[in-house]
């Protein structure tokens, strides 16, 4: 993608400065030419702008759009207790913060440059669906994004992407809209069908770069939801928490509204897609999800990166997608029983109760436990110092 990025500013350089041959009047080594050049430059430097701004401001925009709102152990003490579990087993040195998006739709995605300036969000969906297994399974894959620094590197190469396609997009409008009377007035006064044939080329890279780029980025995307998943078995060590979670992520027909094309691919699961293809196609960011099941669910033998690799190869027919480094670790890592019973799904009823009650928690709702069996929820914005049952009319202090 970097080679992608200095050839389009070269050439976009090269056609719109085409009679510079030096800068400051000396001539550039290897006959390079000095318009190419301020191209090059050009382009290194919206990537650097856009990488600043992104890696100090970029998690806050992500949570924000997202609407995401920061929480505290009261209102979900299950989550708090599992996100402190992977933090553990990940050795890391500070806790993400904890987010809940109020979303019927069942999703997750973790943010931050780093592991001390992290965080991780999960919907009220997945929060009401998922049992402490499958819940344990989601936040040791984000855990895993993290620890791998796949959101910093994910963020570099999405800001070399949007750099490329900004680029292309300037200089094809550009072409369109203007004459071109100046590229024409200096071709003509020699070496101009040697100008021309560059333009050319320059507008073919400009059509063609953002698409290689584009699919380098969505074959980044997949590799890293491959390797978080590993890393996640390896933190939970059980691979059918995180499977079975996968399967009912992908079951649900809600949309999450909040999400869009930038950050559906920090999800756990493609917010957009209502149906994942069997086959990863080009175009894709998460790998197929019945695909990630069926190598989760092979892993019988243990669950250390290379029995992640045996269960990717038999699935997937051959292929790596783990580095030298994760098969080169010899730690036999077993894989643990399940730590409660199989309970029947959840009714609907059941789990709409509980999504309505994790979301008013969010929103900053007391509730108050009546002794006739009622429970009281009392929005923020309530001023009265004490309310009534509506069952039973016994006064409660808010």
């Amino acid at each position: 993608m970097g080679i992608c990025l200095v050839l389009l500013g070269y050439l976009v350089g090269y056609v719109l400065f085409p009679g510079t041959t030096s800068i400051e009047g000396e001539p550039l080594p290897g006959g390079l030419s000095g318009g190419g050049m301020s191209g090059v430059f050009i382009a290194l430097a919206i990537w650097g702008i856009l990488s600043i701004i992104s890696l100090t401001s970029g998690s806050k925009i992500m949570l924000s759009v997202s609407n995401a709102k920061k929480v505290t152990p009261d209102v979900h003490p299950q989550l708090f207790n599992v996100v402190e579990e992977m933090k553990i087993a990940a050795n890391l040195s500070k806790m993400p913060d904890v987010y809940i998006i109020n979303s019927e739709a069942p999703n997750a995605f973790a943010t931050g440059r780093s592991p001390e300036n992290s965080a991780i969000a999960v919907t009220a969906g997945l929060l009401a669906r998922l049992n402490r297994d499958e819940l344990q399974g989601v936040i040791a894959h984000e855990m895993s994004h993290i620890v791998n620094r796949d959101i910093r590197f994910m963020t570099f190469a999405g800001i070399m992407l949007g750099s490329i396609i900004l680029i292309s997009q300037v200089f094809l409008r550009g072409m369109f809209f203007s004459s071109a009377g100046r590229y024409r007035s200096s071709g003509s006064s020699g070496g101009g069908q040697g100008q021309i044939i560059v333009m050319i080329l320059a507008v073919v890279l400009a059509i063609l770069v953002p698409i290689l780029a584009r699919l380098l980025y969505f074959s980044i995307s997949r590799k890293r939801e491959y390797l978080a998943d590993a890393s996640g078995v390896r933190l939970s060590r059980y691979p059918e928490g995180l499977a079975s979670a996968l399967e009912k992520i992908s079951n649900t027909k809600v949309n999450l509204e909040s999400a869009n094309q930038v950050t559906a691919p920090m999800y756990i699961i493609n917010p957009l897609k209502k149906k994942e293809k069997k086959i990863s196609n080009l175009s894709s960011t998460h790998p197929p999800i019945t695909e990630r099941i069926r190598i989760l669910r092979a892993m019988q033998h243990g669950a250390n990166y290379s029995n992640y690799q045996q269960a990717y190869s038999a699935v997937k027919g051959g292929g790596t997608v783990i580095p030298k480094s994760g098969m080169a670790e010899t730690e036999e890592i077993g894989i643990r029983s399940a730590s409660e019973r199989k309970v029947a799904a959840k009714k609907t009823k059941s789990t709409q109760r509980e999504m309505g009650d994790i979301m008013m928690a969010v929103n900053e709702y007391s509730f108050i436990p009546c002794t006739c069996g009622v429970k009281l929820k009392i929005p923020p914005t309530y001023k009265k110092k004490s309310v009534s049952c509506p069952r039973c009319g016994r006064k409660h202090d808010v």
